[in-house]
């Protein structure tokens, strides 16, 4: 399938895009407008941009289906304050709840069941039950289009962050299965970002690896072998030197290539990456 976004329904190229991009985080953000109404809408247009200074954007965009624009964006036009709280599979059905386009003067505070807390430093009010609460001034909106489906960039500063201590581990930092996030995909689809859904990926050495290109062609062409297995190994530092390859050979040479790379494949998902690259090795004068 190929797509021109321009010969292509808006609503249908919108759920194209967000199928395709994510999870997203979702900012749950609080807003006032200038006589002082609340407002409180979720927007998965969200993520961190920088540290320094400590840059957050999120995009309240203009409906599709007939142009308008919505309270949090008027709100942050009138009063440059926001508190963008994080959301968790605690509150996530309260969190949809705020996405229903009330009336102007109804308070999705209310509507939700969620606590108002007041801030420190803006004036728009914090959500209790969010464990991470970032309070922020605004400091510029960028208006990419003025067309339905248009997006407009509230770029945030953080002026003062809040944390529940009961989502830290033991060393202070923020534990993800204790502060269980949840991220947002395409449709009514939602995931998890704890538990079983989490797994790690080393970082590349500081030294840099050898690469998928120096791999022997065997191995990168391998229909037993993953990318990310192969990833893994191009991880490496270096290639094994031939001595040791040579003790291993010696007990390898009844084994196909197959039984070898299942052997590997083994290791791999053991976490013996190196031990790995050393049985493959066998295979250039097997």
């Amino acid at each position: 399938m190929q797509i021109d976004p321009k010969e292509i329904a808006i609503p249908k190229l919108q759920q194209f895009i967000l199928g395709s991009i994510g999870p997203r985080p979702i900012a749950l953000a609080s807003t006032l407008d200038k006589k002082g109404k609340p407002n409180l809408s979720p927007f998965s247009f969200f993520n961190a941009f920088g540290v320094n200074p400590t840059t957050l954007i999120f995009s309240p965009s203009r409906r599709g289906r007939d142009n308008t624009t919505k309270h949090t964006y008027e709100n942050v036009k009138e009063v440059p304050e926001v508190v963008i709280n994080v959301v968790t599979r605690d509150i996530v059905q309260q969190t949809s709840l705020t996405s229903t386009e009330y009336p102007d003067r109804v308070n999705e505070f209310l509507k939700a069941g969620l606590t108002m807390l007041p801030s420190v430093k803006v004036k728009p009010f914090r959500v209790k039950e969010s464990p991470v609460q970032f309070e922020c001034k605004v400091r510029e909106v960028i208006e990419t289009g003025d067309q339905g489906g248009a997006g407009n960039l509230v770029v945030c500063e953080i002026v003062m962050m809040h944390v529940d201590d009961n989502i830290l581990d033991n060393k202070g930092m923020i534990d993800p299965d204790k502060i269980r996030l949840v991220g947002r995909l395409g449709g009514d689809h939602y995931c998890e970002a704890f538990g079983s859904a989490i797994f790690d990926v080393g970082r590349p050495l500081q030294t840099i690896g050898i690469g998928v290109d120096q791999l022997p062609g065997h191995i990168r062409l391998s229909r037993i072998l993953t990318g990310n297995d192969l990833g893994l190994l191009a991880n490496l530092q270096s290639l094994p030197e031939e001595e040791e390859v040579d003790q291993v050979r010696k007990a390898t040479d009844e084994k196909s290539e197959e039984e070898l790379h299942k052997l590997a494949k083994k290791l791999i998902d053991e976490g013996n990456v190196e031990e790995a690259l050393v049985l493959l090795m066998t295979l250039d004068n097997h």
